[in-house]
Parts: C-alpha cells; structure tokens; sequence
C-alpha cells in the first residue's frame, strides 16, 4: 500500500490509570495554590469536580511561566508558546506524559470545552509578561501607549483593562460554566461579567504587591478622576490616599456582582452550590476590604478557614434543600 493512501493513525488516548494519577495531580495542585476556589470544587459532583482542578491546573502553570522573574521577558513568552502549542498537540490526539494536559484535554472532550477559551486564558497571562501589556499577545498589534518608564503592567483606560480581565477571568467564567452546565446563551454575558468583579476584588487586593512588581491595574483615567497618577500607586504609602479610587472600583465589581447572582438560575442545579460559594467567597472579600476602609496597604486582606467553610456549608446546604 502506498504512502498517500495508508489509513491515518488513531489518535492517542491515555489509559485509565494515566489519566486518575493526572486527575489526582491536578487535584493536588488545586488544594494546594487555589485557596479561594477549591472550596467551590468540593461541592461538585465528582467529574465536575475534576475537571475544573484540571482547568484551575493549566491556569496555574500559565501563571507560572508569565510571573517567572527569574527568566527575562522573551524567554517567558517563548516558555508560554511552548506550552501552549503543547497543549494544541494533546488536544490533536498526540502522545503527552504531562498530567496537566492530560486531563485538560480529557475534560474538554468531555464537557465540550471550546479551544479558543483556553487559548485566551493562556494569552491573558501573557500580557502580565513586561512589555506585553501594552500590545496585543493575539496578533501583536499595540492597544495603547508603552507603560511608563518604572512599569511593567499599566492600563491608561478601563476599556483596556477590560480586555486583559476578560482573558484571565471572564474566559475562566465561560469555561465553568461548560463544566457547570447552563440552560441558556443568556448565561454566557452574566459568566463574563461575574469573572470581571472576581478580577476587580483581585486588583484592589492586591494593589501593594502588584505595585512591588511595577504592575498598576487601576486604570490611569480612574487614578486621573481622584487627582492621583501611577506614582501615588508605586509609592503605596498612604491607604488614605488611594481609598477614593479603590472605593469606586469596588462599586464597579459589586454592579458586576449582580450578574454572577443572575446567572445561578441558569446553571445545571447540581453545579450551584459551587457557583454560589465562588461568588460568596469573593463578594464577602470584598466587603471585608470596604469594612476595613479600603486599607490594603497595612496588611493583605484575606477571609479566615472558618469563614470560607461557613459559605462552604451554606452551599452544601442549597445542594441539599
């Protein structure tokens, strides 16, 4: 038989023992890094539970490489096409021993995940890479003006801002609730929406470590609004003086919190406990910070064990009712 008309090989599939020591992986790396989203997983049914660890793994090594500052910037960015074009292989039906693709790729094939949303999640944490944040990772176009000399991350506009929280949140929205399971397209602009009061809650957070790395979040036209500039957020001396514009973002996220409470109606019933306490988890942060007049310079800002089993006990009670 010749070359040209031999049949194409079959796509590699992992054996079953392959794939529950990359679950139990995923699952490892998932009870250990994501501290406010593992409490969500545990109310799932299990395959659900499983997959979303596989997706919050995958984020995770993202984040990883983009965030390595013991590589420059170029290497980063190689490192990241890299495991990315690793992933595209996987999803191609190619051998891979790495556990992290290897249940990525089975959850999608199962729950119907969309390539492209993960190819956006990667490309968000990309733009975390200096001298990224200003073009676009998809086609390298810019989207604004190189950040200041001092900066790594700046977005001079909220629409801008915008873009780079719909790749590293509100894709992670749309990706759950494929896992989820929802009833209805509606679902899919109230996801987007609550991935973007999760980032905002982030970036007020985090606002004093961001800063150490030179990374300014709250956009120039806001710090502008309350006579404030990059350097007043650089410096991150003074909680009083940054309060106003945290204060305004913070009335942003609690608008987009309302969507994440929409889309529970939405959401496969056996999934919206998970949902519920996600959304919980990070409003109550959230109001934390306001209670401590937005002060997050003093000291980091978390929720304790016990008031995250708390919310994780009142969706285990929604499951059971």
């Amino acid at each position: 038989m010749s070359a040209g008309v031999q049949p194409l090989p079959a796509p590699w599939s992992p054996a079953p023992r392959q794939l529950a020591i990359a679950y139990s992986v995923c699952r490892g790396i998932t009870r250990t890094a994501a501290r406010n989203f593992y409490y969500a997983f545990v109310v799932l049914p299990k395959a659900k539970q499983r997959a979303l660890c596989a997706v919050y793994s995958f984020m995770r090594r993202c984040d990883d490489i983009s965030d390595d500052a013991s590589l420059p910037a170029d290497e980063r960015r190689r490192k990241l096409d890299q495991w990315i074009d690793s992933l595209h292989r996987a999803q191609q039906g190619n051998p891979t021993d790495d556990p992290i693709l290897l249940a990525l790729v089975d959850s999608q094939r199962h729950f119907g995940i969309p390539a492209g949303l993960l190819d956006e999640l990667a490309i968000g944490t990309a733009m975390d890479i200096p001298g990224i944040s200003g073009a676009d990772p998809l086609d390298d176009e810019p989207l604004f003006a190189v950040p200041p000399a001092g900066l790594s991350v700046y977005y001079p506009t909220f629409d801008a801002l915008r873009l780079y929280c719909y790749r590293v949140a509100s894709v992670v929205g749309l990706v759950c609730i494929h896992i989820f399971g929802y009833r209805s397209p509606e679902a899919e602009p109230l996801a987007e929406r609550c991935g973007l009061a999760f980032q905002l809650t982030n970036i007020i957070r985090d606002v004093k470590e961001d800063a150490a790395l030179g990374r300014v979040y709250l956009p120039d036209e806001d710090l502008a609004r309350f006579g404030l500039t990059v350097s007043d957020v650089l410096q991150a001396s003074d909680p009083a003086r940054l309060r106003p514009v945290l204060r305004f973002e913070a009335d942003r996220a609690r608008e987009f919190y309302q969507s994440g409470d929409e889309l529970l109606a939405y959401i496969s019933e056996d999934s919206q406990p998970a949902l519920f306490v996600l959304i919980n988890i990070y409003r109550k942060l959230l109001e934390r910070i306001a209670g401590r007049n937005y002060d997050v310079l003093t000291s980091r800002v978390r929720l304790s064990t016990t008031e995250k089993l708390i919310i994780l006990g009142r969706g285990f009670l929604k499951w059971l009712i």
